[in-house]
């Protein structure tokens, strides 16, 4: 299914009219803004991959799928209010055909939560979370691919600061109890997200001594 016929099936699910193309546009050229070389379409199409692949789970799959298509929207690695201004993007979306005041709440709560800075208190934002950290269990040679892309985003910081403060993020990570919040997520990728973070953190350290 390309995107533009997943967008559309997606507003059906949620009883709400597609919203004007422009919306859709707008994402896309988002998506595919030059300073971006992971938070791109690859990075969203992957995340749908896992919302299907875990969408009976879920307690709404629809809300699910609309704060992934938006989690991403705004990206600019000089900033730190990147999700909250990807929240209010998708509220004025929903706003624009009608949805009301709880789906807007919804999605907004959502799409904060892939800010990672707080223990999920839903089934759903576990869901949200652990799609947007899925890559970290992912193969070999994507999660080294991965890795570069990151490096490319912050490619105006200076090499020993972004090891220091990779170093930080990955060790963080593998300070929690578990990496991801579900037991779906757990059961195939807290292995190799384990595997995964200790080679980059060993690379990082060289980096940055």
């Amino acid at each position: 299914m390309n995107l533009l016929t997943r967008w559309s099936a997606l507003w059906r699910k949620l009883y709400l009219p597609t919203p004007a193309p422009q919306v859709l546009c707008d994402l896309c050229d988002r998506y595919t803004e030059p300073q971006r070389s992971y938070h791109t379409l690859q990075h969203l199409s992957e995340c749908l991959d896992w919302c299907d692949r875990a969408g009976n789970l879920v307690q709404d799959p629809a809300a699910v799928e609309l704060a992934l298509w938006f989690h991403d929207a705004v990206y600019d690695t000089r900033r730190a209010d990147n999700e909250a201004r990807s929240a209010d993007l998708a509220t004025q979306a929903i706003d624009s055909v009608g949805g009301g005041d709880l789906l807007q709440r919804s999605i907004h709560d959502l799409v904060l939560a892939t800010k990672h800075d707080a223990v999920p208190s839903t089934v759903d934002t576990g869901f949200v979370v652990d799609i947007d950290l899925a890559i970290l269990g992912a193969k070999v040679d994507r999660f080294a691919q991965y890795e570069v892309q990151i490096r490319q985003e912050y490619a105006w910081v200076p090499e020993h600061l972004f090891c220091q403060k990779r170093t930080e993020i990955l060790q963080s990570l593998l300070n929690r109890p578990s990496i991801f919040t579900t037991d779906f997520f757990r059961e195939r990728l807290e292995h190799q997200a384990q595997r995964n973070l200790h080679r980059s953190l060993a690379v990082l350290r060289k980096g940055s001594g």
